[in-house]
């Protein structure tokens, strides 16, 4: 027999299944069972863009340490795809576990020696207990759960309360699903010994007053706390649910107590162009509005964000960034449309961007970009993406202050109008780059919100002289500058030891950085971090760089937009920042980040963490 992997609390179960076969409610409940038990969960679902057919994964980590990134490796695989089995076994770690579906023998060869076998007839329990096809699908999968509880010594109990939760008044779901948990363990009672299973689940208290939440729907609460009226949007994966999701907390939160009439207004658009076209006219208008899309959207609202950015009208758009370029890998993540919302649109721009790390701040960044967009003028781009926006993630309960005031910037009302108050649509009083603007309607006849696309004077008239097209300009540099101080400001982590070493990253990279930088940590290799918050950069990025000799710049794309939009904006040495770059699709692991930084360092040795302790 292989040597097993023993753990408590402490593990990483992966499981492979076909999609469309209903596997993904039942991996759902497996973690959700594990969180009731006050054990930290962090589940990713990777899946395909079909509806039936190909492969899908669901990958849970099990960590009473709290750690919600991937960590990299398989400590025990549910191989329910014959599709992917070789691959699937070739993921487990040594000594790990591969549960599998035994109605049919396997060869040998298909097992390997390194690895502890798990066996049970799926199949031939459910066609004993039922003659419809899709039940025996679906419930095929409950059974297994039922299995793994046994093994892994979760509380049936917590299962069964999670059951009552989902099927309340409906008596006969609830009750078929009990059935069917219970199948699975009682076949695993009888004819398998869970003492050989050394991966436990021990109740623990280290979940606390945490949230288990999806990016998306945070996102959509943080819109509608931060005041948006206006949601114009067409669907696309990975946003199509933040979207849907405003609509339902609009539902709930946005109808007149007296009257039952709605509060906003939610248009799913033709296209995307239409979409951020009547963002903008939203904004124009004084509403606060908002797009959710994803990259090949952005490419499709491009010549539009740059009408706001010279016209300098307020939008936030949400983008949920998946594979690209082109269609790409509409069900993957990456972080590769930087380059392509900094800069969106023709000629001189610069867009600001916001970072957010998890469903926290992806409900406390949509709020205040819509601040911002107000603010500032001019269209704030919020970067999530596809692992952050599709995955429940633990996080910190969101906070919200019932006396804050929505930062709706200059806007010259009527009574200084009427008083004489000089007003310009382009015009700089204050020298910080932002003009005073007004609401359409404001007077009849003084401070009409006249604004141009095309090139005008302080007052908004035409004119393609020289000089006042440079100072237009100039202004918008200014008023960038001063949305480098307003933004969100980078988080510093430093090594309790000196080090020559940094290193800078953003968004979904957090959660595995975390665990990576203990790891490094721990075997000698001492850096300092700085988490990039929002775009543009503030002093502090260019300070940490200087400060180091070596600085890695972690992101999830081929290029290092990240990088190449560091060192576009900083005068350095392109040497100092060293690339480290994860672009398959699947969110990055811990291991991938410590041992490309320890190699790179010169520590080519194995991290500590590469093995689970035996």
């Amino acid at each position: 027999m292989p040597q097993a992997l023993t753990a408590v609390n402490d593990f990483v179960v992966k499981f492979a299944n076909v999609n469309g076969s209903g596997s993904a409610s039942a991996n759902e409940l497996f973690a959700r069972s594990i969180l009731r038990m006050g054990v930290p969960v962090s589940p990713r679902n990777i899946f395909p863009s079909n509806i039936q057919g190909l492969p899908t994964w669901y990958e849970v980590r099990v960590t009473e340490k709290g750690y919600l990134g991937r960590r990299g490796g398989v400590d025990l695989m549910v191989a329910m795809n014959p599709q992917t089995w070789a691959q699937d076994v070739k993921e487990i770690e040594p000594g790990g576990y591969l549960f599998y579906d035994s109605t049919k023998p396997m060869p040998s060869s298909a097992f390997r020696e390194d690895i502890n076998v798990i066996g049970v007839p799926l199949t031939a329990i459910c066609n004993a207990t039922y003659t419809d096809a899709r039940q025996r699908q679906l419930f095929k999968n409950i059974i297994y759960v039922g299995a793994l509880s046994v093994l892994l010594d979760i509380d049936p109990a917590e299962i069964e309360r999670l059951f009552g939760e989902q099927y309340k008044g409906k008596e006969k779901l609830l009750d078929s699903n009990v059935k069917a948990l219970h199948l699975g363990r009682d076949w695993a009672k009888q004819h398998l010994d869970p003492a050989s299973v050394k991966l436990k689940v021990r109740r623990a208290d280290n979940v606390g007053n945490r949230i288990f939440v999806e990016g998306n729907s945070a996102a959509a609460l943080g819109a509608v706390y931060g005041g948006a009226t206006v949601c114009a949007w067409y669907p696309i994966t990975p946003s199509s649910s933040l979207a849907e999701a405003f609509a339902a907390h609009c539902k709930r939160l946005r109808h007149d107590k007296e009257t039952g009439k709605a509060r906003y207004a939610i248009v799913q658009a033709e296209d995307e162009l239409a979409s951020i076209g009547m963002v903008i006219g939203a904004g124009w208008n004084g509403a606060r509005a908002f797009t959710a899309t994803s990259g090949p959207g952005i490419s499709l609202m491009t010549e539009f964000i740059g009408l706001a950015y010279f016209a300098e009208v307020p939008a936030v758009i949400v983008n949920v960034q998946r594979g690209g370029p082109s269609t790409g890998m509409p069900t993957r993540t990456q972080q590769s449309d930087l380059l392509s919302c900094a800069y969106a649109s023709n000629g001189d721009t610069k867009h600001v961007l916001l970072f957010p790390e998890d469903p926290r701040e992806c409900f406390e960044f949509t709020a205040e970009a819509l601040d911002l967009a107000d603010r500032l003028q001019t269209p704030i781009f919020v970067m999530t993406d596809l692992d952050i926006g599709m995955n429940h993630r633990l996080c910190k309960p969101f906070e919200w202050d019932d006396k804050r005031v929505h930062d709706r910037g200059k806007v010259m009302t009527a009574a200084e109008l009427e008083a004489g108050k000089n007003f310009g649509r382009y015009l700089d009083v204050d020298g910080d780059g932002i003009p005073y603007r007004t609401y359409p309607g404001t007077h009849p006849t003084k401070g009409s919100y006249f604004t141009r696309g095309t090139t005008k004077d302080e007052y908004a008239r035409y004119s393609e002289e020289g000089p006042v097209y440079v100072r237009n300009m100039e202004r918008l540099q200014k008023k960038f500058a001063t949305a480098a101080k307003i933004a969100p400001q980078p988080l510093r982590y430093s090594s309790p030891k000196p080090t020559r070493y940094g290193v800078i990253y953003f968004g979904s990279t957090s959660p595995a950085m975390a665990e990576a930088l203990d790891h490094l940590e721990a075997d000698g290799n001492h850096v300092n971090a700085l988490r990039v918050r929002s775009f543009p950069f503030s002093q502090a990025v260019e300070d940490f760089i200087h400060e180091h000799d070596k600085v890695f710049v972690v992101e999830q794309n081929r290029d290092g937009q990240l990088r190449s939009m560091i060192m576009n904006e900083f005068t350095l040495d392109a040497r100092k920042l060293v690339p480290v770059l994860h672009y398959d699709g699947t969110p990055i692991t811990a291991r991938f980040i410590a041992a490309d930084i320890a190699q790179k360092i010169g520590q080519s040795k194995v991290v500590s963490f590469d093995k689970a302790a035996s």
